[in-house]
C-alpha cells in the first residue's frame, strides 16, 4: 500500500509539473522536496537560484489540500510570484501588504477563509497587525512556506526582526506543514533557520553550490584610489551587462558618475533612493536600457536577471555567505561571467566597525528589560521605545538577546512579554549582554572567513564549495589562483582529523572540521564561531579531540 501511494505521489507530482508548469521534467531536489511535504514532513530546502524552488511550493500547494501560505521580504517578489501563478492554473493568488488596499485585503481574506484562494503572499511585518493572525486562523493553512529564508539569520537580529517571531507564528496557526527556501545557507545559518522556525523532524535538502560558468578572482590594493582606478576601468572593458556593488550610498553614485564619464550606461541603486526612483533604476537594468547598476546590497534579491556577465564588489562582502548570493547574480544564462573582488585590507576595518555598530550595554538591556516586566499586558515595540527613549534599533537589539536568555516572549503579533520564569532583571541584562557578544563574534568570524577567501593560496572554487559543506576533488581550473598554478595539492596523512568531523576544544566546545590550508585548519565551533588553528601546534598540544558521536 505504502509503495502504491508513493508512487501515486510522484504520478500527480510529475503530471502537475508538466499539465500546470510546462515542466518538461523536475529538476534535482524538487521532487524529493514535494514528496517529503506530501508525507508531512517540514522542509529545508537550500538551492541555487534558477533551481525551480517556486514551483516546489506551487506544485504541494495544488496536490495539498487547503491553503498555502508564502512568506516573501520584498514587496516586488511578492507581487512577481502572483503574477507568475495567475499565468499557470495552479489555483488563485493574492498579496497583502502595505500597497494594498483594505477592500482588497478584505477580499484577500474572506476568499483564503472560503477556500477560494490557494496562495497568499505576505511580508512578515503583516503579522503586527493581529487581523493578520486572526483571519490565518480561521483560514487553518496546510502549508507555511518562507522564501529567502536565510533573511532569518541574516536580517532577523538587526533591522527586521520580525523575521525572529515567524515560529510563534507558526505554532499559533497549529503548525502546518513548513517549506523554508533559500539558495545560500552554511551549516551554521541552516541550523539557526530550522530552531528558529521550530522545524519538527526536518528533512534539509542542499543542491549543489557550484557555478562552474563563473570565473573567481581577487584584486588585492594598498590603497583606495588605485583600487578604485582599477575598478573603472576593468569594468569600462568588460562585456556587459554587469553589476558593481559598493558599500556605501555615497561610493555607489561616485563610481556610477566615474563610469558614466568613460561612457558607459550607469547607473546607481541604493536605499536611500525614493522607492520609484529604484524601480525606475532596477527597470532600466533588467530591460538593458543600462549596462551596468552600481549599487549597494539593498539591490539584488528576488532579480532573476540571466544574462548578467559580471559582478565586480568594490568592498569585500561581511561574510561569505553574502558573497555567493551576490556574485551567483552572474552568468545565470549558463554562459561564461567573472566574480571578481578588489580587495584592499583596510575595508575590514569598515566591516568590523558596521558589525559592531547598533550594539546595547547592561543598562540599555536593563532599561528595556524593567519596561517589559512592570507591564500588566504585552507592549508593543514602539511603546518600548516611548518608555525608554532607546532607539527602534537598540530596542530591538535588547528584546532580541533578552529572548535568547527566557527573560521575554515575543507573540506572534509583535508584542511583548516578560517570560513566567524570567531571571532577575540585572542577571538577565547580564546574560543577554553575554549573548550579544557571542553573537558578534561568530559575525567577526565569518568576516574572517571572507579575508580568507579573499587571501586563500589555493583554489578559489573549492574554498567556496568548502565553506558551505561540499567538497571539490580537484582544482577548479577557472579561477585566478588555479589559472596562476597556486594550488595546494591534498595530502590526508598531515591531517590530524578528518573533513567534516567533528571534534571537541577545552574552550570552545564542539565544533566541524571545515578546512585545511598549508599548515592551517579550520572549524566551524558552534558557540564561537569560525577559528582558524595551526595544525603542528594542534598535535603537539592536543587542543582538538575526537567528538563523540556525530550530531
Amino acid at each position: 500500500m505504502a509503495k502504491h501511494s508513493k508512487r501515486s505521489n510522484r504520478e500527480q507530482i510529475h503530471l502537475i509539473a508538466q499539465s500546470k508548469l510546462g515542466y518538461e521534467s523536475l529538476r534535482a531536489g524538487q521532487e524529493t522536496a514535494i514528496k517529503s511535504l506530501l508525507e508531512g514532513r517540514d522542509i529545508l530546502a537550500v538551492m541555487p537560484t534558477g533551481s525551480g524552488k517556486s514551483a516546489i511550493y506551487q506544485i504541494a500547494g495544488v496536490l495539498i489540500p487547503g491553503s498555502t501560505v508564502v512568506i516573501s521580504p520584498l514587496l516586488a517578489l511578492q507581487q512577481d510570484q502572483v503574477e507568475s501563478i495567475s499565468e499557470q492554473d495552479v489555483g488563485k493568488a493574492a498579496v497583502v501588504n502595505s500597497t494594498v488596499s483594505a477592500s482588497d485585503r478584505q477580499t484577500a481574506f474572506d476568499d483564503l477563509e472560503k477556500g477560494a484562494l490557494k496562495f497568499l503572499f505576505l511580508a512578515p511585518e503583516q503579522f503586527n497587525n493581529p487581523e493578520t493572525l486572526e483571519r490565518l486562523q480561521n483560514a487553518k493553512p496546510s502549508l507555511f512556506v518562507v522564501d529567502e529564508a536565510h533573511c532569518i539569520s541574516e536580517w532577523g537580529h538587526d533591522f527586521r526582526p520580525d523575521y525572529l517571531r515567524l515560529g510563534a507564528v507558526i505554532e499559533t496557526l497549529g503548525h502546518p506543514r513548513i517549506l523554508a527556501l533559500t539558495a545560500t545557507a552554511a551549516p551554521t545559518v541552516r541550523e539557526e533557520i530550522i530552531e528558529r522556525l521550530g522545524m519538527r523532524n526536518p528533512q534539509v535538502i542542499v543542491q549543489g553550490f557550484d557555478r562552474p560558468n563563473i570565473w573567481l578572482g581577487v584584486r588585492r590594493f594598498e590603497e583606495e584610489a588605485e583600487k578604485e582606478k582599477a575598478l573603472i576601468e576593468r569594468a569600462t572593458r568588460a562585456k556587459k551587462p554587469g553589476i558593481v556593488y559598493v558599500a556605501t550610498r555615497k561610493k555607489a553614485e561616485e563610481v556610477a558618475e566615474a563610469l558614466c564619464d568613460k561612457g558607459v550606461k550607469a547607473i546607481f541603486y541604493h536605499a536611500g533612493m525614493k522607492p520609484k526612483e529604484r524601480e525606475d533604476a532596477q527597470a532600466a537594468f533588467m530591460n538593458d536600457e543600462a549596462e551596468v547598476i552600481v549599487a549597494t546590497t539593498a539591490f539584488g534579491m528576488g532579480v532573476d536577471k540571466p544574462n548578467v556577465r559580471f559582478v565586480i564588489h568594490h568592498n569585500i562582502s561581511d561574510s561569505v555567505d553574502s558573497y555567493y548570493q551576490e556574485m551567483g547574480r552572474a552568468g545565470r544564462d549558463g554562459e561564461k561571467a567573472f566574480a571578481l573582488l578588489f580587495y584592499c585590507p583596510d575595508d575590514l576595518d569598515i566591516r568590523r566597525f558596521l558589525a559592531s555598530s547598533g550594539q546595547v550595554d547592561v543598562e540599555q538591556v536593563e532599561q528595556v528589560a524593567k519596561a517589559v516586566q512592570k507591564q500588566g499586558e504585552p507592549i508593543k515595540r514602539q511603546d518600548l521605545r516611548e518608555q525608554t527613549g532607546l532607539s527602534q534599533s537598540k530596542v530591538a537589539t535588547a528584546l532580541n538577546r533578552l529572548e535568547a536568555v527566557g527573560a521575554v516572549e515575543m507573540l506572534p503579533t509583535g508584542e511583548v512579554v516578560a517570560s513566567e520564569q524570567a531571571p532577575e532583571v540585572s542577571e538577565a541584562a547580564q546574560e543577554a549582554v553575554h549573548a550579544q557578544e557571542r553573537y558578534q563574534q561568530y559575525v567577526r568570524s565569518r568576516l574572517e572567513m571572507m579575508r580568507g577567501y579573499a587571501e586563500v593560496r589555493d583554489c578559489r572554487r573549492k574554498y567556496l564549495l568548502n565553506y558551505f559543506g561540499e567538497n571539490l576533488d580537484e582544482p577548479c581550473g577557472f579561477c585566478d589562483n588555479c589559472m596562476a598554478g597556486v594550488v595546494v595539492e591534498d595530502d590526508d596523512a598531515d591531517k590530524p582529523f578528518p573533513l567534516n568531523s567533528r571534534v571537541v576544544h577545552q574552550s570552545w566546545g564542539e565544533g566541524l572540521v571545515m578546512r585545511y590550508e598549508h599548515d592551517k585548519m579550520v572549524i566551524l565551533f558552534d558557540k564561537v564561531g569560525y577559528k582558524t588553528v595551526d595544525v603542528e601546534f594542534v598535535r603537539l598540544r592536543g587542543l582538538l579531540k575526537q567528538a563523540k558521536g556525530k550530531r
